[in-house]
């Protein structure tokens, strides 16, 4: 069966996107690249069930009622991206996965490397959002 997962770009007032650092584990996928936040579909859970779960783990914040943004099937996997805007002080984040967040302007996010496919998403939102 193919690969799920689920990820949410968080927006914030400055028309900026959160992204996390992914570990530096070269046995992870994608180790040491800037990802939009989220993880792996269980089996027998929804994708919103999917999202709240990641969040409350990786950085204990409550995502439910968060928007579903587009569906991509790329060729390793199926990825639902969510929405929810968001002005966190990255200082009262407590993050337990990755080795940091940042917000990045549409410009900041084009400039670095993403995790597979994440510029695709990035893109396709920043167009839908102009500033």
């Amino acid at each position: 069966m193919r690969h799920r997962g689920a990820s949410i770009i968080f927006y914030n007032n400055s028309h900026q996107v959160l992204l996390v650092l992914r570990d530096n584990i070269p046995t992870i996928p994608y180790p040491g690249l800037w990802d939009v936040p989220g993880g792996h579909i269980e089996d027998n859970e929804t994708a919103e069930e999917c999202i709240v779960r990641e969040m409350l783990e990786e950085i204990e914040v409550n995502v439910e009622g968060c928007t579903l943004f587009h569906v991509y099937e790329f060729s390793d996997r199926t990825e639902y991206i969510f929405l929810k805007e968001a002005n966190f002080d990255l200082r009262n984040i407590t993050l337990h996965e990755g080795q940091m967040l940042r917000w990045f302007s549409r410009n900041e996010a084009g400039q670095v490397e993403l995790a597979g496919g994440f510029d695709e998403v990035l893109a396709d939102y920043f167009n839908s959002h102009p500033a």
